[in-house]
């Protein structure tokens, strides 16, 4: 597999295109007002604790408190799991912790560190367990497990973790033979020397007295640590032995990523490319194209087929459709064939928008069980090529996939969209004639209360002509029965949902 990344830098955003063999994969906003928090380390406040649901809400700072719960605590009482890939803590069985109100309290200063931006109306999600990501590893202060990505073959991580507790041991300050904390190490570290892997440990030590140091000194609601930026985190987090080119359209940022990467990643150098093309970089694989169909319903398939995806704050549908695909010898075969093609453009889709949380699949029905396990395991094989962790089962009864993808940063929708001020979002309005209908029945509320001179009803012009036509008759007989005059003024400004009605 070849791939290439694409950076567009402008002052006020930062835009990133990952490519594979010529499609896009991915995509990556960040602005630079809007730039995410997930890995930023505050001092917070605790401004109330919830023993019932066992959780805390944190005042670091943001317009919404942000979340913590029990589980993400720092505790004696308990031994964390963690998630070799994601760096996060796993499920600890929420009866074997100390609870939340013996741990915390109102008014207290804790160290936490974001896991999940604020998404829709959900704040932040924290945890007390810090995690700094370095080049090579991520360095855990309150633990003292020795981690192994999950991506490295099984056969060599007992060799790594083994290094990886001398080099930790070696270098921990204090002495007496403890670790100084624990370390993952990531996956392009495999192949790192002890040399590199000592270096990292030594920056994230200091990464982390600075963070403890600043902690001592500055009030609540500080930010004390910040991630990298996107333009970094290109280079720490995208790239592998796949990639063959990082090219970005300007010149001082190509120069600052490469600075960065020969401290940090000089592997990564040589990729890093300043892109002069006389065309947007962007227009290179057609991104801005690609952008636009990611934020619509539908997704064509290249058999005539065709997804519409869904996308709600408390979860994702995806429904597939054979369209106007008629190509196999016959239905069975039909249906077989679009939900391969299916699976692949979904797992493609999740990527490209960024979709995470839970997402629930609605292949089309297939009466084989050859061709349902088929399906399945090409859906699986291509959610494997996902650097976010998924997790999807089996068909359910009703023929439903139901999988997750961990989220932690905004959709691609959600970042680029807002609420539609006309529908709120919810994607439909009301016709007119049910919005005349509700205003008969307010003017009729209006009038057992009021007795003004007269009601003006101001409405959008849609509205107001159904009121001049077909409604002409019921608008009259409601002013007969009420005994006032009822007129008509047309807003164009108003959508068709909105409407005034004022006592003259």
């Amino acid at each position: 597999m070849q791939q290439d990344i694409l950076i567009n830098w402008s002052p006020q955003e930062t835009r990133v295109a990952v490519v594979e063999n010529g499609a896009v994969q991915e995509l990556h906003v960040e602005r630079t007002l809007e730039r995410g928090l997930v890995g930023n380390v505050y001092l917070g406040k605790v401004s109330r604790v919830l023993p019932g649901m066992q959780s805390a809400f944190i005042d670091i700072g943001l317009d919404r408190a942000a979340f913590l719960h029990v589980a993400d605590l720092v505790s004696s009482g308990h031994q964390r799991v963690l998630d070799a890939e994601t760096r996060a803590p796993g499920a600890v069985p929420v009866a074997n912790l100390t609870p939340i109100e013996k741990q915390v309290f109102e008014g207290q200063s804790l160290l936490v560190q974001v896991i999940k931006d604020p998404i829709g109306t959900k704040g932040a999600r924290l945890s007390a367990q810090i995690s700094i990501a370095g080049r090579l590893l991520v360095y855990l202060p309150h633990d003292n497990h020795m981690g192994i990505s999950q991506k490295i073959p099984g056969e060599q991580r007992a060799v790594l973790r083994e290094r990886l507790l001398q080099l930790a041991t070696a270098s921990a300050p204090g002495g007496g033979g403890g670790t100084g904390g624990g370390f993952i190490l990531r996956t392009n570290g495999e192949d790192a020397t002890d040399a590199e892997l000592a270096d990292d440990i030594a920056y994230l030590r200091k990464a982390w007295a600075r963070i403890k140091d600043a902690s001592l000194r500055q009030p609540p609601r500080t930010l004390l640590h910040q991630d990298l930026s996107l333009l970094e985190r290109v280079l720490r987090d995208m790239v592998s032995e796949d990639t063959q080119t990082i090219r970005i359209d300007s010149r001082e940022q190509c120069d600052k990523l490469q600075a960065f990467g020969r401290e940090f990643m000089p592997a990564t150098v040589d990729k890093v490319q300043h892109y002069k093309g006389e065309r947007p970089i962007f227009d290179l694989f057609s991104i801005d194209e690609e952008i636009a169909r990611a934020l619509g319903r539908r997704v064509d398939l290249k058999s005539g087929g065709y997804l519409i995806v869904d996308q709600t704050e408390a979860l994702t549908t995806i429904d597939v459709n054979t369209g106007g695909y008629v190509g196999a010898r016959n239905f069975d075969d039909t249906i077989f064939k679009t939900n391969l093609e299916a699976a692949l453009a979904i797992a493609r889709q999740l990527r490209l928008r960024n979709l995470g949380g839970i997402v629930i699949v609605d292949f089309i029905d297939m009466t084989r069980e050859d061709h349902r396990e088929a399906v399945l395991a090409e859906f699986r094989k291509q959610l494997a090529r996902d650097r976010v962790k998924t997790m999807a089962g089996g068909f359910s009864q009703l023929g439903l996939v139901e999988m997750t993808r961990k989220r932690t940063r905004e959709s691609l929708a959600h970042l680029l969209c807002e609420p539609c001020a006309v529908c709120s979002g919810k994607g439909t309005v009301k016709t007119a004639r049910s919005v005349a209908y509700d205003i008969l029945r307010e003017i009729l509320r209006e009038a057992r209360q009021f007795s003004p001179r007269e009601f003006r009803v101001v409405a959008s012009p849609k509205v107001v002509e159904l009121f001049l036509d077909e409604e002409s008759q019921h608008l009259a007989g409601l002013s007969d029965f009420i005994g006032k005059p009822i007129s008509l003024q047309s807003e164009t400004a108003m959508g068709q949902e909105q409407y005034d009605i004022v006592l003259l």
